[in-house]
């Protein structure tokens, strides 16, 4: 039987922002202070390094993630912006110290430098607001899962990558098509040896009802090996929030 192929790369870097709110701040004020006084100044200063021909982030979508079956919130959302290339770690996180509300009120963060693979790329509609400014926007009506996948100790990552994409994700296909689930990406680490995490696969389906026979139709095929279970996160989102789509 012939080894599927390796789905090709997206162009550049899927950089990843993980959200921790501060243990005074509630759920809800973290993600009103992103929404409204944090996306827009992101937004505003990529616009302003385009229009100066430097370089700028293409794309900035943000997840928000649901308590996870505890009712505990490991992490509140990812943030995710497109460059054409990764970009340096910098010499201290983002937020430290705060430059707006939303980072007086969330933990310091990293970012992470990933590659993406769009696997199946179905549509997630989304336009621009039509009676404030055009964006940040929001765009729901999917369940999405999230698996932020910890490797095992002393794992050979290039293995692990190969696996993730020429076994794994064809099994995952074909059992997201049997339950109408209708878009899958996966990013892997630039640099894994150097990030907590290995990678992250986003499973978009209709409803949650899609997502729990889904569970039951993937079959196992050795993936597990490569992943510290124990501390590789799932969550559930059913909002989006779109800064440059």
């Amino acid at each position: 039987m012939t080894r599927p192929t390796a789905p090709r790369a997206t162009p550049g870097a899927k950089m990843m922002y993980l959200i921790k709110r501060k243990p005074t701040t509630s759920r809800e004020e973290l993600v009103a202070h992103w929404f409204a006084n944090h996306m827009p100044l992101v937004i505003e200063r990529q616009h302003q390094s385009a229009a100066a021909g430097k370089p700028h982030a293409t794309r900035y979508v943000a997840t928000l993630f649901q308590a996870d079956a505890n009712g505990e919130y490991p992490w509140d959302g990812v943030a995710q912006l497109y460059w054409a290339r990764a970009l340096p770690k910098p010499k201290a996180p983002f937020g430290h110290p705060p430059a707006d509300s939303f980072q007086q009120r969330a933990e310091a963060y990293w970012p992470w430098a990933t590659t993406e693979y769009v696997i199946m790329d179905g549509a997630l509609p989304s336009g621009p607001n039509t009676l404030n400014a055009p964006y940040p926007t929001t765009r729901s009506g999917f369940y999405k899962s999230t698996f932020i996948a910890t490797a095992a100790a002393n794992v050979a990552y290039p293995a692990m990558f190969d696996h993730w994409l020429t076994i794994h994700a064809p099994g995952v296909v074909k059992a997201m098509q049997k339950v109408g689930g209708f878009r899958y990406v996966v990013s892997h680490s630039i640099d894994p040896a150097n990030e907590p995490y290995a990678g992250m696969a986003e499973l978009y389906f209709p409803n949650a009802d899609a997502w729990a026979r889904f569970v039951g139709e993937l079959p196992s095929d050795g993936f597990e090996r490569f992943l510290d279970l124990p501390k590789t996160l799932v969550f559930r989102s059913d909002t989006e929030m779109v800064g440059i789509p």
